[in-house]
């Protein structure tokens, strides 16, 4: 039968070894002293800081809280606790300013005001999308809600749509340019954070998050992520975060912007479809039609397809064979 259970892990054996690999690729490959991870006080970036502290211990890890205007007050929060937790240095960064001089916000807005012409100061919003389960081709809308607590809901031309992702892609990559910071000061590694879910389907960013030296959580699917920080005692605030995407100013699920279903259940369809699970199997286990699953089956694929780009290395326009890796 198909069910959760399939992602049972011997969770000490998996982070024992998780420690070994860190502790090697950082001595033998990267000949570097110790690691910077960005946490967020979700799960993905507690679990890589705690991985990250049994491999070296906490003297050789730096952690760094980045928020900006539109990230949570309790993710800051969250972040402190796991700090305190696991005895780590830290050092918090407010990056709204640099946001704000390289034009983030100014060219997010002048975005959503071409869908939403009133959306000014006090408003907020957020993109969700829609189609995907029901074998649709995926289309954008933005939500957007008044000060006065009025929600609009438009769709997005593309052009629109691609403003929005580019803008916002800015934060990512000035959290990767202030971890790389760090990481060159401390003669360090940089961590990257994402579950086995985000890293397959490419919900990254290039030259942002999806940046790092090592990703020592890819491997895992997110419901075994979020069982590996109880494994490894992570404060309860931290174990019981609802996985955000902390980007936008109104609260945002991952499944709203990106995935097809919650992530518990995008899970178990990654792993049918990564073991040949027929769609009968996965529709019965999530008491979806045939047909729905199917789609859902195609959904992964397509993003697969669409992401790919994201994993290349630069693609050189001749050979270097001296440096051939």
């Amino acid at each position: 039968m198909l069910d959760p259970r399939v992602l049972d892990l011997d969770f000490e054996s998996e982070a024992t070894r998780i420690a070994a690999r860190l502790r090697e690729i950082v001595a033998r490959q990267l000949h570097r002293r110790g690691l910077v991870v960005a946490i967020s006080g979700g799960i993905d970036s507690s679990v890589s800081l705690a991985l990250a502290v049994r491999a070296l211990g906490p003297e050789r890890v730096f952690a760094l809280i980045l928020p900006e205007r539109d990230s949570s007050d309790d993710s800051a929060v969250r972040a402190g606790l796991l700090a305190e937790h696991l005895g780590v240095r830290t050092e918090t960064v407010d990056i709204a300013p640099a946001l704000e001089a390289i034009g983030c916000y100014r060219a997010r807005d002048a975005a959503v005001r071409n869908v939403v012409p009133g959306y000014g100061e006090g408003w907020k919003f957020k993109i969700v999308i829609a189609g995907g389960v029901e074998g649709l081709i995926n289309r954008f809308r933005v939500v957007a809600e008044s000060p006065s607590g009025e929600h609009v809901e438009r769709d997005l031309a593309l052009a629109d749509y691609l403003t929005i992702v580019a803008a916002t892609n800015f934060k990512q990559r000035i959290r990767k340019t202030l971890e790389y910071f760090h990481a060159d000061r401390l003669n360090y590694a940089v961590v990257g954070t994402p579950n086995r879910l985000e890293y397959d389907q490419g919900f990254f960013v290039k030259n942002g998050d999806g940046s790092a030296d090592i990703k020592p959580i890819a491997h895992l699917y997110k419901s075994q992520v979020y069982a590996m920080a109880r494994h490894l005692g992570l404060p309860e605030r931290v174990c019981a975060a609802v996985p955000t995407t902390d980007t936008y100013s109104l609260d945002q699920g991952q499944d709203e912007f990106y995935f097809a279903l919650p992530y518990r259940q995008m899970d178990l369809a990654l792993w049918a479809l990564n073991h040949a699970r027929p769609a009968a199997e996965l529709a019965a286990a999530l008491d979806l039609s045939e047909a729905q699953a199917e789609a859902i089956y195609t959904d992964i694929r397509n993003k697969r397809r669409t992401t790919r780009y994201l994993h290349l290395a630069p693609v050189l326009a001749g050979e270097v064979a001296e440096l051939d890796l």
